[in-house]
């Protein structure tokens, strides 16, 4: 394989945010970081757990296939997560993640973040998302065994030559931005998106991490997962 094969086998697509950019209308389809805007009558959210994201999924340039069943997910955290063990494989427990597959049962509710700085989302659509190199799970083995050739043959560098952006940024589908080498949850739980640390919604993931979101269709069961540089 060339350079072009590789980009070709590696790249996915994705949709990628903007923290704000525009003029907000707190309207259906608007995504926000710091802010749960809808909720269906009668759900109950317990008070230790604080309104971090609203994803509208329907309007999205991109959306991966686990999750085109719904049209809003709404994600809560509870803080004490960054008080216990953020390498445990998975804290799930600290999140509730509600989703929608019909907006009309939908009413506003408005609750905003107790911790962030609330800012709306600009949907921005990618076809180059690509895995960081330490995160080799996530690329094939026969590529990486032609990234490794041409490396060693050809003076090719995979962050200079394949690479054109890992985007750790809040996104939906693509690859994980940043996860450590040896985690893996297996083919039953792919990755589906990630809520990442946000600069204008004060938003710091211990050191600029992210939390990654892993979505089991057929249980519909999450695995949530954390991760730093």
């Amino acid at each position: 394989m060339n350079i072009t094969q590789i980009k070709d086998a590696l790249f996915k697509q994705a949709t990628i945010f903007q923290t704000g950019g525009f003029r907000p209308t707190e309207e259906l389809g608007e995504s926000w970081i710091g802010k749960v805007l809808w909720g269906k009558e009668g759900e109950t959210i317990p008070s230790n757990y604080d309104p971090i994201c609203t994803l509208f999924l329907n309007q999205l340039p991109y959306v991966p296939k686990e999750l085109k069943r719904y049209q809003l997910l709404t994600i809560y955290m509870d803080f004490d997560v960054f008080n216990n063990n953020l390498k445990m494989n998975n804290l799930a427990s600290y999140f509730k993640i509600n989703s929608y597959t019909n907006l009309d049962e939908l009413q506003k509710i408005n609750e905003q973040s107790s911790k962030l700085k609330p800012f709306p989302l600009t949907p921005l659509f990618i076809n180059n998302d690509t895995p960081s190199w330490e995160d080799s799970d996530s690329i094939a083995p026969e590529i990486e065994d032609e990234i490794l050739r041409l490396e060693s043959e050809e003076d090719m560098e995979y962050y200079e030559d394949i690479v054109e952006d890992v985007y750790p940024t809040h996104k939906i589908g693509g690859y994980p931005s940043f996860i450590q080498s040896g985690v893996s949850f297996g083919e039953d739980y792919p990755f589906v998106f990630q809520i990442s640390s946000d600069a204008k919604a004060k938003f710091n993931i211990v050191d600029s991490g992210s939390f990654y979101f892993f979505y089991n269709q057929e249980k519909q069961d999450w695995i949530v997962y954390c991760d730093f540089y």
